[in-house]
């Protein structure tokens, strides 16, 4: 079929291909079709397949493309995983409800291949199913779980965590991190009883992460954790990462990252607080860690309904002072300092819909997903906030509040909350990252999700830039101050507790 100039308009939309150039025409209401046809479009040459020419083709070739599948010129697309509703597949496989693992990371899915089979027998137990009777007393190396990236022989391994600075991406072992925390925190709450409901076991907070040297991701990287200390309902997981480091013998100089996942059990049925199998420590590193994170525990409590009251107290001074140096900024801009910025000047956002493919096993969005989000946003707001390549150093604390649930309106918001000069090599910039879930039908919106990470800026990036001066952020109303204060206190009194041993054994 020949479409002459007359009888057609000027194409709308172009788009195009390595292989083919396609053009998608609107036809005048003139022009009729009798079927409906796909077209492959062949043009006449034109020099540059990225501009629009100044006058339209004088004719276009419009041929139907083949309508057998079977064709040379057609494609196949194919699942890249076995489905269980293959003919072929096998009938074991786990249940469609724990299939989710598989649009994550490849360490993900394992881990959660690994925490099916532990309770697999339990995922639909009696509907009147009595909970555990009796608890047990478990040792942490009965939790103890590692798990092992080949990265040096491993290609697709390794081209799925590489960052462009040929480092692992910090977001992508978020979620194996909360992955492997998870398979631990079954593993310590499995009983022998294969007719007593389980525990649903949710995140609840990671209390710190400490990103110690720069992680490689061409030499092979191991995790590993186990539970550390348990209350009544509550759980805390110590992982490790570790790489093996250039010259070094002492396997605890191998530690990259260390993190604190705290988990707690409900109740499947009724959704409440349900107590957990006590854990009993052995050996002298075991008990250091468990009265380590006891520490933590109590400082914890101590903090839930006590800061708001210390700011009231005690630090009116220091609220006043923060909001002097804003109302400066405001009112004078001309005459406020040059390296002072207001803390709402360094926001940024993203939204969007929950998808079926981030859900966890339990059916709702998986939290090193929104992890993994909440860390690409922070990494941005602290590159734009710079002007110069950010490094990660801390996740210093991550509030899991509300559940996220799938086809949920999830906004991410970010600002910069404070910065830190004392080390002027190395100036941190303190990001808080905040989830809401916002349902547009009921008019509300609320915070499933608080982040808050430490950055500072990459030394070789410094190098190129002289002048380069980090900005001071000061809050320009009485609710940014507070949560400035708030944070500074968090991570003053975070810092004085006792650090932690590692999981590694020492030689």
């Amino acid at each position: 079929q020949v479409i002459s100039k007359e009888e057609r308009e000027y194409p709308k939309l172009f788009l195009f291909n390595v292989t083919l150039m396609t053009c998608f025409l609107e036809f005048p209401s003139s022009y009729k079709i009798q079927s409906q046809l796909l077209f492959k479009i062949k043009t006449l040459p034109y020099p540059s397949y990225f501009q629009f020419p100044r006058k339209p083709f004088s004719r276009i070739y419009c041929l139907p493309m083949e309508s057998n599948s079977s064709s040379p010129n057609t494609i196949p697309v194919f699942s890249t995983l076995a489905s269980p509703f293959d003919e072929n597949s096998d009938s074991n496989r786990k249940p469609l409800s724990l299939w989710p693992g598989m649009y994550h990371s490849p360490v993900t899915n394992a881990l959660w291949e690994t925490r099916s089979k532990i309770f697999e027998t339990l995922l639909d137990p009696p509907i009147h199913a009595p909970p555990q009777s009796q608890l047990l007393t478990k040792k942490p190396s009965e939790s103890r779980t590692s798990i092992l990236y080949n990265f040096s022989t491993d290609f697709i391994l390794r081209e799925q965590y590489r960052d462009p600075w040929n480092e692992v991406r910090i977001g992508k072992l978020l979620e194996d991190l909360d992955a492997l925390a998870g398979t631990i925190s079954v593993k310590h709450c499995s009983d022998v009883d294969s007719m007593t409901r389980p525990l649903y076991l949710v995140t609840a907070s990671v209390d710190k992460m400490v990103l110690k040297e720069p992680i490689s991701v061409d030499t092979d990287l191991k995790m590993v954790g186990a539970v550390i200390w348990v209350g009544f309902s509550s759980i805390e997981i110590q992982l490790d990462v570790i790489q093996p480091a250039n010259g070094s013998s002492d396997p605890s100089e191998s530690v990259a990252l260390t993190a604190n996942f705290i988990f707690v059990a409900r109740d499947y049925k009724t959704g409440k607080a349900a107590p957990v199998n006590r854990l009993c420590p052995e050996t002298e590193a075991e008990k250091l860690l468990y009265e380590a994170a006891e520490a933590r525990n109590n400082l914890r409590k101590r903090k839930s309904g006590g800061d708001r009251k210390e700011i009231e107290n005690g630090g009116v001074n220091r609220l006043e002072e923060l909001l002097a140096e804003g109302r400066i900024v405001c009112d004078m801009p001309a005459l406020a300092d040059r390296d002072t910025i207001l803390l709402k000047d360094t926001r940024l956002e993203n939204s969007l819909i929950c998808q079926p493919q981030q859900r966890n096993i339990h059916g709702r969005i998986f939290g090193g997903f929104l992890m993994l989000r909440a860390f690409e946003l922070a990494f941005s707001t602290a590159y734009a906030f710079a002007g110069l390549m950010p490094s990660f150093l801390e996740v210093d604390h991550v509030n899991f509040l509300r559940p996220v649930d799938v086809g949920d309106f999830l906004r991410f918001k970010s600002c910069v909350l404070y910065t830190e000069h004392e080390i002027t090599d190395q100036p941190l910039i303190n990001v808080e990252v905040v989830a809401h879930v916002t349902r547009p039908e009921q008019r509300s919106s609320e915070v499933s999700n608080r982040f808050y990470f430490t950055f500072t800026v990459r030394p070789e990036a410094k190098v190129t830039n002289t002048q380069f001066r980090i900005r001071k952020v000061v809050p320009a109303t009485e609710e940014e101050a507070r949560r400035v204060l708030e944070r500074m206190d968090a991570d003053h009194q975070q810092s004085c507790v006792p650090t932690n041993d590692h999981l590694v054994e020492k030689n």
